[in-house]
């Protein structure tokens, strides 16, 4: 089964410019993210903008899918495994998830999605859900399909599968983030909950059992 590159096709200069467009967006809200604060603060043409990324929705879409990168599963569903990697590989996953959704920028990304779900079915949650979201589904559901031929795993829908494991990683903590109640967690704390998630997943959905 094929998968999307695990990196989007950024040259060097497009990243640096992100990277701004992102402290921008971290710093200053959806105010703050025109495309003349931003080539202001890349130091480039919004001529460029336009050309690299299209519109102001086409730069969101960049800003998400870059950080939908830093999401993927541990290791390639085209390679055979054990069953210990593919627990690693879960592990890796559900760690890389919980890092990115609880940094600022991942925060400010969400707060502005639904500051703006009443708007439009078109705007940033939908880019979220296809380019975030859905993105990473789609690359650790066929790393759970591989599971399954390797006979680690017994799930008949894997796409359902990933929706449990995926609810198991994050539980209830994205929400009291985006509330502000939640205090940054550690890296201790990260590997633990990611930790624990894959070993309630692996029993519901370990072959022996």
């Amino acid at each position: 089964m094929s998968t999307e590159p695990e990196q989007p096709d950024f040259t060097d200069r497009q990243r640096a410019v992100l990277d701004k467009a992102l402290e921008l967006l971290v710093e200053g809200g959806e105010k703050a993210l025109t495309t003349a604060a931003i080539a202001r603060a890349a130091g480039c043409s919004k001529e460029s903008l336009y050309k690299w990324f299209g519109d102001r929705d086409g730069l969101l879409a960049a800003i998400v899918t870059r950080q939908a990168s830093k999401v993927i599963p541990g290791a390639d569903p085209a390679a055979n495994m054990s069953e210990d990697g593919l627990r690693a590989a879960l592990e890796e996953f559900a760690r890389n998830l919980l890092e990115t959704i609880s940094g600022d920028v991942s925060l400010a990304l969400n707060r502005l999605a639904i500051g703006q779900a009443s708007k439009s079915e078109t705007g940033l949650g939908a880019i979220l859900e296809k380019s975030g979201r859905a993105r990473i589904g789609r690359q650790t559901t066929a790393l759970l399909e591989k599971g399954c031929t390797l006979g680690y795993l017994h799930c008949e829908d894997p796409q359902e599968a990933y929706s449990t494991l995926y609810g198991l990683v994050v539980r209830d903590q994205h929400i009291r983030m985006l509330l502000g109640g939640t205090a940054q967690a550690s890296a201790k704390d990260l590997e633990l909950a990611a930790q624990t998630a894959v070993k309630q997943f692996i029993q519901l959905y370990g072959a022996r059992n």
